[in-house]
């Protein structure tokens, strides 16, 4: 689970020049702030287009939102075992390129009027799977680019840059659809990917890839090596279960909360935008108070404390009615609440999972928690949307919110809840 935020996680003071002078750390900086925000922007654009214009229903929506996960489910693993052989420079590349054109053809299919769902899911499904090569790819990279004593800083200033993207990604992508069209809105999300292209590809530095027998192993084999390597480590199969006790939850909350934002509460597609929007101030607060807090009070009580909080506030939500002067404050208030949690447990897991993982597996390590994390997220999308159809709006969205406490709880009974203030030690390298 901003603007920059260089943190030194012992201290909370700006990271020292060496790494904000290293070219080609700032250059994938700018290219996953660009890719970010892109990607924000587009999964905003889609299911408001649907929803605002195409007078989709709740299931139509669950269903759109389950094409664009679904490619995870289907390929995580398998690119997991691909990046760890190549250079993921040239990934981010390639998959920059692929979204550019892939949202491109959807913003000419709009001006001509050929933008109807069944387009949607395709494009939906495109940039999903380019987005799962770019996600496992950067992850892999930095480990590549710093030290290991710089990934903490490194995780904050990618994650904050992620952050930045929350920020302004959905309000752009609500903004966008409600008052120009969604072509505009998908067009300048081709756009920030072309911006990522062209910051990515000026990387020079010459990755270290783990050395490979002569005989490459088979996918399958590495595939293998990389779920037995998760499995057997009791700090990454605690990930794997609370990751994907959230996914799914979540995945299920935001089909409800899309629906409930402009259909119950009766909020413009701008609002909709500003209210998820304002997870964006609080990862923010979030990634900074990451660089700090685990080291002061200890990773395991951050992270179980920090779930409980982002998770909980949206069991609030579904008592909210009335003007949207009243609502809007609220939501923001909730998104912000959200947004800090949920940031503050993403870059501490990260940095927990890296740590334990040599840098021969970190790809396939990546695309394995990702895989079990988000792979149960299209099935989460699908049954928002039948409980929006079966159960109504506001008893669906306490439902679903309910379950996502799921993921505190089991984080506090695993060894992630009894983490220090230090980070576990890392393995032995492997190929």
């Amino acid at each position: 689970m901003p603007s920059v935020p260089f943190a030194v996680p012992d201290s909370g003071r700006p990271v020292p020049p060496s790494l904000w002078r290293d070219r080609d750390f700032r250059r994938l900086w700018v290219g996953q702030t660009a890719s970010q925000l892109g990607e924000h922007t587009t999964l905003v654009v889609l299911p408001l287009f649907a929803v605002l214009t195409l007078d989709a229903g709740a299931g139509q929506l669950g269903v759109l939102r389950a094409v664009g996960q679904t490619p995870v489910l289907l390929l995580a693993l398998v690119v997991g075992a691909w990046v760890d052989r190549w250079r993921t420079r040239t990934v981010m590349v390639l998959t920059d390129i692929g979204r550019t054109l892939a949202l491109g053809a959807a913003a000419m299919a709009g001006l001509f009027g050929w933008l109807g769902l069944p387009a949607l899911f395709v494009v939906a499904f495109a940039v999903g799977a380019l987005s799962v090569f770019f996600d496992v790819a950067y992850q892999a990279c930095l480990v590549r680019l710093v030290k290991r004593e710089q990934l903490v800083r490194g995780n904050s200033a990618l994650e904050g840059s992620r952050s930045a993207a929350q920020i302004g990604g959905p309000a752009l992508g609500g903004a966008l659809v409600a008052l120009l069209s969604a072509p505009t809105a998908a067009a300048t999300s081709a756009l920030f990917f072309g911006l990522s292209f062209l910051s990515i590809r000026r990387i020079r530095r010459i990755e270290s890839i783990p050395e490979h027998s002569e005989r490459p192993s088979r996918l399958g084999r590495r595939i293998h090596e990389g779920l037995r390597f998760v499995v057997g480590d009791p700090w990454l199969r605690a990930v794997c279960l609370a990751s994907a006790a959230f996914q799914f939850s979540f995945a299920a909350v935001m089909t409800v909360y899309l629906l409930f934002l402009p259909r119950e509460l009766h909020l413009s597609g701008t609002a909709v935008g500003l209210a998820l929007a304002a997870t964006g101030p609080g990862a923010l607060l979030g990634s900074m108070l990451a660089a700090r807090l685990p080291s002061r009070f200890g990773h395991g009580t951050v992270l179980v404390s920090a779930a409980v909080l982002g998770d909980g506030v949206f069991l609030c939500v579904p008592a909210l009615g009335g003007s949207p002067a009243v609502t809007v404050p609220v939501l923001l208030l909730a998104g912000f609440v959200f947004g800090t949690g949920s940031q503050l447990v993403t870059v501490t897991v990260m940095a927990v999972r890296q740590a334990v993982t040599p840098n021969g597996m970190q790809g396939r390590a990546a695309a394995t928690i990702t895989f079990v994390g988000m792979g149960l997220a299209p099935f989460g999308s699908l049954l928002g949307g039948f409980l929006a159809q079966e159960w109504g709006l506001r008893t669906s969205l306490l439902v679903t919110a309910a379950g996502m406490m799921l993921s505190p709880v089991l984080m506090a009974f695993s060894p992630l809840g009894r983490l220090g203030r230090k980070l576990p030690a890392s393995h032995d390298d492997v190929s």
